[in-house]
């Protein structure tokens, strides 16, 4: 009798292995496919690897259409943008070198311009399918940081900074044109 039951032992073995896998399969084809819209996307922008490092290390990115990937870096945005108006005020409340306490104050304020109006403009402009306020947003942020760099006579602490803004902001700018 023990002998009647293996062939149907091995038939169920084959189903339950078959259904587990079949999942797996598919789900190897959605990050196949948004790896390769990840790569379409950053291969339009200027700085293709700094695009795939920060989309690939959002979770978010997974599933992601085009809109959403800009919505990503907006983000992104905002973060630099929070990370140097913290280093700005940092260096303002320690001792400033000669020279350097006005520019870091009008680049706070540029910084803070990024946060509270440039990047709500790009999401709000996002999330309504109107993605030409949404590069604008992402074009006032590269300025912001252009502007900020410009402000010192000789070195700025805040070079790194407005660096990785400008790069940010000029990636996320080349998505969303992707959506015009």
């Amino acid at each position: 009798m023990a002998t009647n039951l293996k062939p149907l032992a091995f038939i169920f073995c084959t189903i339950v292995v078959a259904t587990i896998s079949m999942p797996v399969t598919q789900c190897r084809i959605i990050q196949l496919n948004d790896a390769n819209l990840i790569e379409e996307t950053c291969k339009q922008t200027p700085h293709h690897d700094l695009c795939i490092q920060y989309l690939k290390a959002d979770p978010r990115s997974t599933g992601a259409d085009v809109s959403g990937l800009a919505l990503i870096m907006v983000d992104v945005i905002k973060a630099k943008a929070n990370n140097a108006l913290d280093k700005i005020h940092q260096l303002l409340q320690g001792s400033p070198k000669p020279g350097q306490k006005e520019p870091l104050s009008s680049c706070a304020d540029r910084y803070k311009a990024i946060v509270e109006a440039d990047v709500p403009k790009a999401i709000a402009a996002l999330k309504k399918g109107d993605p030409k306020f949404a590069e604008d947003g992402a074009n006032d942020a590269a300025l912001e940081a252009t502007t900020c760099e410009s402000s010192f006579s000789g070195k700025s602490p805040l070079t790194n900074d407005n660096n990785a803004m400008h790069d940010v902001a000029d990636i996320t700018a080349a998505i969303v044109r992707q959506l015009l």
